[in-house]
Formats: C-alpha cells, sequence, structure tokens
C-alpha cells in the first residue's frame, strides 16, 4: 500500500540529514532527481521517523513551500541553509555528486 505521502518521495533515495550536520531543528531529507519529473527539492521532518509531518520545499527557481506546512521561523533558517548549501544539493540531485557520502561531506552547517 502506497504511503498518504507525496508520491513522488523515494524512502529508498533519500538521505537524512541529522540535526547535527545541519544546524537545524528539523531533519532535512535530500536525494538525487531518480524518476522525479520535479526540479530540485527537499524534505523537512521535525524527527528521521515523522515522515507523516514532512514538508516538500522547492529551492529554485526560488525557495518554496510546495506540500505541508512550516512555522515562519523554521522557514526562514531552511532558507538561510538552502541558499548556503544551493550547490551541493543541486549538483547531488543531479548526478554530478554521485554518492551519497560525497555529498553529506559537502554539506555545511549553519
Amino acid at each position: 500500500m502506497q504511503n498518504q505521502v507525496s508520491e513522488d518521495l523515494d524512502f529508498f533515495l533519500m538521505a537524512n540529514l541529522t540535526f547535527k550536520l545541519t544546524g537545524l531543528p528539523f531533519v532535512v531529507w535530500i536525494s538525487p532527481r531518480g524518476n522525479a519529473k520535479h526540479d530540485v527539492r527537499v524534505n523537512v521532518s521535525p524527527g528521521p521517523r515523522s515522515i507523516s509531518d514532512m514538508t516538500t520545499i522547492a529551492i529554485r527557481p526560488e525557495i518554496r513551500v510546495i506540500e505541508g506546512q512550516m512555522k515562519t521561523q523554521d522557514f526562514a533558517l531552511l532558507s538561510q541553509w538552502i541558499k548556503l548549501n544551493r550547490d551541493v544539493l543541486i549538483r547531488y540531485w543531479d548526478g554530478d555528486i554521485e554518492f551519497t557520502e560525497d555529498a553529506i561531506t559537502a554539506i555545511r552547517s549553519i
């Protein structure tokens, strides 16, 4: 049975980035493009097992909420983090960064 979360999400391709790595008060999920038909996105959740509370964020052309909700303060922090890591997120999405561990190593904390 398909999870109620957006059908675009392939959790086997997604890497969850912890609070320690990002400096954010929530978990950020990143992934390569895979079979997605949309542009670069990240997902956020309160914790690593809180996928039912996941929010989907597009990062270009502007950073915006696609699905779900975020507090204004959390969105501001996430936007700051995305701007700091935009190049890594896009290169990982596009496959220019092939391995998740290389993307994680390149990620900078706020």
